[in-house]
């Protein structure tokens, strides 16, 4: 099971940290969130190392849909309800200054960076009317479509224009290049001011966890503010152009959007643990629909999802002044991380990031999916079960179109035998028959 993306490249490799060292800024996690922060430090010239446990984006990141916008499903009509209209219009300003971001950057970097417009469509005319409403309250340049290239029922869709698709692969291997990284170095322990691998001692003033779901459970409550749903991908070959990229705004729904000579489908999500359509939903759907195209890759991705569609950006907790974090990027992960690498580095660097404010994991946690979060989290401590998550204690369910064993309340993976696939969990399965 390949991405798109790996097929065609893959990152340079770094050396494994092998002594004790002293750091301004210690990031832990090699995903692009970490990677873009990375980059943006070292040419402030502030002193920093990344570490990543394995690969460098060999995880989250190598599985995106790879797509930079600012339209993140029908999300305005609601940030407009939670935050008013400043703030749903900085919102928006956040991420426009980040698709600018990865356009400047990309003019330079050979990563097939493409401008496109990005559709999402709906079967409810009033969710149609509602988000239309929001977006030209807040001044999106935003359009109203009734007729789109995709065999779905829809009503309409709201269109953004100029926004961007590329290989974040190839994006990162160039940016990467010079980067202060060491690779297979694991943080097994952390303190205030140390991080313990097993080859070496990183003393840092300020550190960043980029590592997808925040590992510290002792600050921050991730472990009630974060789900994580999992979706699939299959790459059809010598398919038609549908000529942008469209998503429906219901989670269950079908994306789309070339690359190349290959159609992208996406769907069949679910929350990690649960049951879903999978592959088998999107082959199905190939065949009816594309029965000439052949497939040539599948892969999932796994999204960590916020209470409120913001992610959190900034100080792990309200009592961590020394320590940031980001994540919650709500399946928008590569627009989300430039902003997160935008607002992380201004705030290390003592720099005001008018965006900050919005992001500020500090902010409140009293939302609907907050009850839903720690509804699973006691359904999956009662259940009876010999196989349980080593992150909290959770009863893992079997995943059986990825063989894989899942945990429903915080989404870490575990492989057949036991070994860690996704994260919070830090560690594998005690060595026992499953």
């Amino acid at each position: 099971m390949n991405s798109i993306w790996t097929a065609e490249t893959e990152p340079d490799k770094f050396s494994r940290l092998d002594r004790d060292i002293k750091t301004d800024v210690l990031i832990i996690g090699g995903g692009i969130a970490g990677i873009l922060t990375a980059y943006r430090l070292h040419h402030m010239g502030v002193k920093y190392v990344l570490v990543e446990k394995e690969r460098i984006c060999n995880a989250t990141t190598c599985n995106t849909t790879a797509k930079i916008t600012c339209q993140h499903g029908f999300v305005y009509h609601k940030l407009l309800k939670s935050l008013g209209v400043e703030g749903a219009k900085m919102y928006l300003q956040a991420n426009k200054a980040a698709l600018k971001e990865y356009s400047r950057l990309c003019k330079n970097i050979e990563c097939n960076y493409e401008p496109k417009d990005n559709y999402v469509y709906s079967c409810d005319e009033r969710k149609l009317e509602k988000e239309l409403a929001a977006v030209e309250v807040i001044g999106a340049d935003a359009q109203l479509c009734r007729r789109l290239p995709i065999p779905v029922n829809y009503a309409g869709a709201i269109k953004f224009s100029n926004q961007a698709q590329f290989n974040p692969i190839k994006f990162i291997k160039a940016i990467s290049k010079g980067l202060n990284i060491y690779e297979n170095t694991f943080v097994r322990e952390m303190t205030e001011n140390s991080a313990v691998t097993d080859s070496g001692t990183i003393y840092f003033d300020k550190a960043i966890v980029t590592t997808h779901f925040p590992f510290i459970n002792k600050h921050g409550s991730y472990f009630l503010k974060l789900y994580q749903h999992r979706s699939y991908f299959i790459a059809l070959e010598n398919a038609p152009d549908v000529g942008g990229m469209y998503v429906d705004e219901n989670k269950k729904g079908y994306s789309f959007r070339n690359y190349g000579s290959f159609l992208l489908i996406g769907g069949g999500g679910h929350r990690t643990g649960k049951q879903g359509g999978n592959w088998q939903e999107l082959r199905r759907f190939a065949r009816a629909h594309y029965p000439n195209l052949s497939e040539k890759y599948f892969w999932a991705a796994q999204d960590c999802m916020s209470l409120d569609g913001i992610p959190y950006i900034g100080n792990y907790s309200k009592n961590t002044p020394n320590l940031y974090v980001a994540t919650g990027f709500n399946k928008w992960g590569i627009t989300g991380s430039m902003t997160a690498a935008m607002i992380l580095s201004d705030m290390l660097t003592g720099k005001h990031n008018e965006y900050a404010g919005i992001f500020s994991p500090s902010r409140s946690i009293i939302k609907p999916q907050l009850f839903v979060n720690g509804f699973e989290s006691t359904a999956g401590l009662l259940t009876i079960s010999k196989k349980r998550c080593p992150h909290l204690g959770c009863a893992l369910k079997w995943n059986s179109a990825e063989h894989s064993w899942d945990c429903p309340c915080h989404g870490s993976r575990f492989s057949e035998t036991g070994k860690v696939l996704d994260n919070p969990a830090n560690g594998d399965l005690k060595t026992r028959k499953l």
